[in-house]
């Protein structure tokens, strides 16, 4: 399949494959761990993300769009 004959579309949900090292996942599972209840790492890295974007956002980075980063 062409790249260009997928069709772009965004979902509600959507998966990646995020490759970290062990050494952070690790951290992670520190971290998870220190936390009261359980929490799954899919929960803590999305948490994680939404306290970066929110940080981006009220430095006035753009937030939501398209960036050059990708």
């Amino acid at each position: 399949m062409l790249a260009d004959s997928r069709t772009p579309t965004i979902r509600s949900l959507d998966r990646i494959n995020l490759r970290l090292p062990g050494e952070t996942f690790d951290a992670i599972d520190a971290s998870r761990s220190a936390r009261p209840g359980a929490i799954s790492r899919n929960t803590w890295i999305t948490e994680a993300i939404e306290e970066k974007l929110a940080r981006d956002q009220l430095k006035g980075v753009e937030v939501g769009g398209v960036n050059d980063h990708a």
